[in-house]
Parts: C-alpha cells; structure tokens; sequence
C-alpha cells in the first residue's frame, strides 16, 4: 500500500524536541548573486541540526515494550545526537555505533546526552553493518538514520515551515543529499502542496551515490566515499528515498571542497554562524545552480541543515575558501634564470596582491615560481595567463589541482635527481592510530619511499603524498599492493605540477 507521506508529515510529533527554525534572509549573498536567498535555520536546533525531527518523530511512536528494550542506530554524527535528545526525553535507552572518524565534536555529545557510543569502521556503512548486527543480539529498535517512513515524515516537517513561513512564490529549495532522508520528506510535501517549486539536490562530487543512482535507473554503491562532508558521507542510498528522490526531485547538483568551503564563508559572512561542511551543501549548489542557469531576480530557498564543526576544521576552510569564490588563482610560472627577469615578471602581476610565492633555483637556464595572486574571478585569471603568454612566458592555472593545492606549494623546489624510477601518488589515509604503520607493512621491502608529505587541516582522513622508487617490472606488484591497501589513492606522476617542482 502506498505511503500517504502527506498525513504522516503533518501528523509528525517533532515539537517535543524540535523548534520551528527561522527562514532568514542572506542579505549579502543575495545582493552578489542577483537573486533572494533565504536560508532555513536548521543549525538552530537544540543539537544543531534537523536530524532530531527524524529520530524523534519515529521513537515518540514506539510501543511501551519497545523502548523498554531501548533503541539503536549508525550514524556519523547528526543522526546520533537526534536519537540521544530523544531517548532521554522518551527516557529510553539507545546505542549508537558512530565511525571511527567522526568528529569529536559529534561523539561528545552524543555521550553527553546519556547515550552509550560504540566506535567502528571508517564509514556510515562500515558503522551501519555493525550495528545492525548489535541489534539482533541486544532485541532493540533500529531507528534508521534516513530509509525509514516516519524518520522521512519527520524531516518533511521542515518544508511545512517553509511553505508557512515564506507564502510569496519560491522557485526552488536546495537541500543536501546524503542517504536521502531530508530531500525525500522535504519533495513529498512540497510536490504535493507547491508541485511549481523546484527541488534541487546537492551532493559533494566525492560522495554522489544519488545522484549516480538516479541516472543509472537503480541504487548504485559507491566503493569511496570522500569524508570532508562527513554528514553525506553514504556509499549507498536507501531503498525508500531512491523511490521518492527518483519520482520527484528534479536535479542534482554536484560541488567541490573548494565550493563548499566558499559556501561556508557566504553563511558565516551573513549570519556569523558556521555551519559543518554539509551543512553549507545547499548554498554551494544554490552558487552553482544560479550560474549555470543564469537566474536572476528569483526566490531560493537553502536548508542550513547542520553546524557540528570540529574547531581545527576552520584552517583547512579558511584556506580553500578564497580559491573556493575563485578569488585567488594559484599558477605555475617558468622565467628565464637572468638578472631582472623575476623584476619583469612582478611588473606583469600590476598591482594585484600576492597571496604566496615559492621560488627555488632550478638550473643555470630556467626558474620555476609558485605564485598565489589574488583575482576577482577566473576570468581576470584567463587575462592574466594571456598576458603571461604573450610575453612567451610559461604559465599554468593550478587553481584546480588537487595536488598542487594541498601538497606541492609546501614542497617546492624539492627536485631528486637520484631518485630513479620514482612514481607519485596521493592517498586519503583514515584519521586513526596505525594507518601509518599498515601502510608501510603492505609495501614491499625492496620499495623505496624517496618523498612522503602529510598535511592534515583537521578533516577525517590525513591527506598523503609519496614517492616511491618502483622498477618497472614490479609495478604489477605495486598495483596489487594498491588493491591489499584499500585506501583511496590518484597517481600523480604524470602531473605537471610535480615534474616541475618535485621531479627528477
């Protein structure tokens, strides 16, 4: 039978816990993009998120005997804090198994909360296997973090508010996508009250199982899942929200680190709140929803759904949130190795302001620069490396490489002209004790490791970049030791930036 998610949003029990969360408008975000944005409130919630509306709406519903026998669930966080406020108002016991790499933030709370945590596994998914087998042996209620009716009922609340709050058209709502939950109880009341009104998903590029589910007609499970948006951070959506995203929401939009951490700049600029990675989702893909389709002078719709920030976060955000705006531009630059070239190439920048500079002597003949420029947008960029052309220059834009962000500006200059047989790959190493020690185990014996770089801002996982020294005939071997590894990795060898600055 049909599911009436109609009946079961308005008739959800959210306000035991839940407060109506303000609808504000982003004043200064509004102005820089030519539309009206208004942001949903969600990261006012008492465990500043909307996950409580969920957790909530399906315990307060549970018979006696069921809550005698307590409540379970996974989670990376938000959900977990949503289960732990309900359980000690429905004086309920609940365990929540939480991934090793949750914030700490998000378990101290938790545990604040008189809810008993169990750590395991790297993922949700890892978490979410294991406490489905807890659940069997301890007889107790999985209140499931997003493919459950009432939990999805519960989230839909979320769009009655708006619709109250806000009675002049709206054009689209964009909403964060992680297992599906907050976009399926969102459309299921908007699609039947306001069908005109957009609904507009967002996902990280690194964590995008709706998205390609959706466009391969059946639930797809992703192998790696990125971490930085550790709320979204799902391999595979739920069966229920498949159904109801694939019938009723009508795009997906997929954003970048370096645009999520612009987006966390927009908010805190307009409300100085700061909001967790997926939290600033939906003003991310609203950015890049608004540019692709040129709209102007509309009314959107964000829901801020979470603000459970780790503080040493803040680093890593603050440094990618200028290239995340494409306020700065970070080039590779080649200038003859003679007297008042360098002065030359200075006169060429004009009066823009250096945000970083590496410089290393590479030879008798040539040098390579690191520059960091402040722009106002790429296209000021585009000139600038025309410009830089013209002159017979040799310029790269890396604004978009990966590697040369996070590694190679604090590596320059780091040529090996011994290191035979080198190869360069960047790897995503889980933020726990003996991830170090299991890598170096798997490798082999006769594998040099001729550089090693780790820069950690304070994400879930450790960001690694290596080189080791591979003979050709045992890059079979080495392939198979990626397999055994297990951690996500990108061969970098072939990449300009490190054959510049890094190699032999």
């Amino acid at each position: 039978m049909a599911i009436d998610y109609l009946q079961k949003i308005l008739t959800a029990k959210v306000y035991d816990v839940a407060i109506e969360s303000a609808l504000d408008l982003a004043p200064t975000l509004s102005r820089r993009i030519g539309n009206r944005v208004l942001l949903k409130r969600e990261d006012q919630q008492p465990v500043f998120s909307f996950k409580l509306r969920g957790a909530y709406n399906k315990m307060a519903q549970l018979s006696a005997a069921e809550r005698a026998r307590g409540v379970i669930t996974a989670s990376a966080g938000n959900h977990a804090q949503g289960v732990a406020l309900a359980a000690q108002k429905l004086s309920c016991k609940a365990t929540i198994v939480m991934p090793i790499t949750t914030p700490s933030i998000k378990i101290q709370a938790v545990e604040a909360r008189g809810a008993k945590v169990v750590l395991h596994g790297d993922t949700f998914s890892d978490a979410y296997a294991h406490a489905l087998k807890l659940q069997k042996s301890q007889r107790a209620t999985f209140v499931h973090p997003y493919d459950d009716p009432d939990v999805i009922a519960g989230q839909g609340t979320i769009a009655v508010e708006i619709l109250r709050q806000w009675q002049a058209p709206i054009d689209a709502i964009f909403v964060a996508i992680g297992g599906g939950g907050l976009i399926s109880g969102v459309a299921s009341y908007v699609k039947r009250v306001r069908p005109e009104i957009k609904i507009i998903g967002v996902q990280p590029t690194d964590a995008d199982a709706m998205a390609r589910s959706i466009a391969a007609g059946r639930r797809i499970k992703l192998a790696h899942v990125g971490l930085f948006a550790d709320s979204v951070a799902v391999r595979e959506v739920g069966r229920e929200t498949f159904r109801i995203c694939r019938k009723l929401v009508d795009d997906i939009v997929l954003v970048d680190t370096d645009a999520i951490c612009a987006a966390l700049k927009d908010v805190f600029e307009d409300t100085r709140s700061i909001l967790e990675p997926a939290g600033a989702l939906s003003v991310a893909g609203l950015k890049l929803w608004c540019e692709r389709h040129r709209f102007r002078d509309r009314t959107l719709v964000a829901i801020a759904c979470g603000a459970n920030m780790n503080f040493d976060r803040l680093r890593f955000v603050a440094e990618q949130a200028e290239l995340g705006e494409e306020r700065e531009a970070i080039l590779a630059v080649t200038i003859p190795e003679r007297p008042g070239s360098f002065r030359q190439f200075c006169a060429l920048l004009g009066k823009r302001n250096v945000t970083e500079f590496n410089y290393r002597y590479a030879d008798s003949k040539i040098a390579h620069l690191f520059v960091g420029i402040e722009v106002s947008d790429r296209h000021e960029t585009a000139e600038l490396l025309r410009a830089m052309h013209k002159r017979r220059i040799e310029a790269y834009d890396l604004s978009n490489n990966e590697m040369a962000k996070v590694h190679v500006r604090h590596l320059v200059g780091g040529h090996a002209p011994a290191a035979e047989n080198e190869i360069l790959y960047r790897f995503e190493f889980p933020e726990r004790p003996g991830a170090l020690m299991q890598f170096l185990n798997s490798m082999s014996r006769g594998w040099n490791i001729s550089l090693f770089h780790y820069r950690n801002h304070g994400a879930d996982y450790g960001r690694v970049l290596v080189g080791m020294q591979v003979p050709p005939s045992e890059k079979g071997a080495f392939h198979e030791f990626l397999g055994r590894l297990g951690y996500p990795s990108v061969e970098e060898t072939a990449n300009p930036a490190y054959r510049m600055f890094l190699g032999r």
